[in-house]
């Protein structure tokens, strides 16, 4: 299914959207960010992300599956496998993988990877956002949802704090509604 502006209306508002006459038919932007897609947006990665994603998955298929059909044949060779604890082990092990296999194709398989224009001073997905915070700075990265991970200060761009920077500049000050109420932070640089 194309990317399309009415594909995007209930999640997106309009203005944000938008496509140039020089651009190929199948790139998007989307907040500044340059989209190539055939399909509507379920997740949107990072290049790192996506690399991530698919890493990890070549691993789980190669070294991950080939340890874990080692160790049934192993267990296989000790004889009954109903009273086998290796051999249980080692199935409920194999269930895993393959389940994290079909979660990893998936995200393969619905995820846009977004790429960002640097030097534009502007918040966008894989940007870099240094704030300042009740006397405070901090640095964020905005990523995609799967790729979030608070204690590495990455910040996913659905989060409430991903969503307030989106599209705001060095020097702007940004409110977050948060559960804990609201926050104001003052944008000092954006890479």
């Amino acid at each position: 299914m194309p990317l399309n502006r009415a594909g995007f209306k209930k999640f997106i508002p309009h203005h944000f959207f938008s496509r140039s006459s020089t651009e190929n038919k199948k790139e998007k932007k989307w907040w500044g960010i340059k989209i190539k897609s055939k399909k509507l947006m379920a997740k949107i990665v990072t290049p790192e992300g996506m690399k991530k994603i698919k890493d990890e998955l070549e691993h789980r298929r190669t070294t991950i599956r080939q340890n874990i059909a080692n160790a049934i044949k192993e267990a296989k060779e000790q004889g009954d496998l109903s009273e086998n604890a290796e051999y249980s082990e080692a199935k409920r092990q194999q269930s895993e993988n393959e389940a994290r296999i079909a979660e990893l194709e998936y995200a393969l398989k619905e995820s846009t990877v977004v790429s960002y224009e640097k030097g534009t001073g502007v918040v966008q997905m894989g940007s870099s956002v240094k704030v300042k915070w009740n006397g405070s700075e901090m640095e964020f990265q905005i990523v995609g949802s799967n790729e979030a991970n608070p204690g590495e200060f990455k910040i996913s761009n659905e989060s409430p704090m991903g969503k307030a920077f989106m599209s705001h500049k060095k020097g702007d000050k940004v409110e977050v509604n948060t559960p804990g109420g609201e926050v104001r932070y003052t944008i000092l640089d954006v890479k």
